[in-house]
């Protein structure tokens, strides 16, 4: 038997091919629009079914497994892709919701279907950002994801606590919290701290007041 040394190389695994990669994170947008609509008839899963947040962290997640890059075309790219991926979640949620019985009209002048358009903009420049060298850039990635998640918890501690419960949007808060604490620490230049506490501040703040006026 030939011993295993040092310098023996690692085994190369193949590399996903990009087609491959888009058709499973589009597919992944559709199951997870399904799994959503089931999740609702769950008991301890249904307030965290009915909220946006984890939607949006769905769609940086998939946006980052097809390898989403920066640049003058990349970029763009990103962001239609965002916009592409929350509505395939809206089709997987219409989809099943009618399957089971709950008629559900999927219309463009739908408020969730038409915050997709921004906030897959949004989820698409996060996804970039993250990947980033720049610490700025990480750095807001984190605050704006941030954002997200806290400015949806307080929204649903203000107005929708008293027939969902407080459990939910708490844990919402906390996680969020937890993902500027994150990115303010992985910033490691006073710059990138600054960009991404302001983001998550600055952030909260906006995706609070658009619930309020669009809500």
């Amino acid at each position: 038997m030939t011993p295993i040394s040092a310098s023996s190389s690692a085994p190369e695994f193949p590399t996903v091919p990009a087609a491959a990669r888009v058709s499973m994170a589009f597919g992944g947008a559709l199951l997870a629009g399904v799994l959503t609509s089931y999740g609702q008839g769950v008991a301890g899963l249904s307030s965290v079914a009915n909220s946006a947040g984890p939607w949006f962290i769905v769609a940086v997640a998939l946006l980052l497994l097809m390898r989403v890059r920066g640049g003058r075309v990349g970029l763009p790219v990103a962001m239609v892709t965002g916009i592409v991926l929350l509505e395939l979640l809206h089709v997987g949620y219409w989809a099943a919701s009618n399957l089971r019985g709950f008629p559900d009209v999927l219309s463009i002048t739908s408020f969730w279907v038409l915050m997709g358009v921004p906030a897959g903009v949004l989820a698409g420049a996060v996804a970039v950002a993250v990947r980033s060298q720049d610490s700025r850039w990480r750095g807001a990635a984190s605050g704006v994801t941030a954002a997200v998640l806290v400015g949806e918890g307080i929204r649903c501690l203000l107005q929708v606590a008293a027939t969902t419960g407080v459990a939910t949007w708490i844990v919402e808060i906390v996680v969020g919290a937890a993902v500027l604490l994150v990115g303010v620490v992985l910033a490691r230049t006073p710059v990138g701290r600054v960009v991404a506490l302001g983001c998550g501040v600055l952030g909260t703040v906006g995706v609070l007041g658009a619930y309020v006026l669009l809500g």
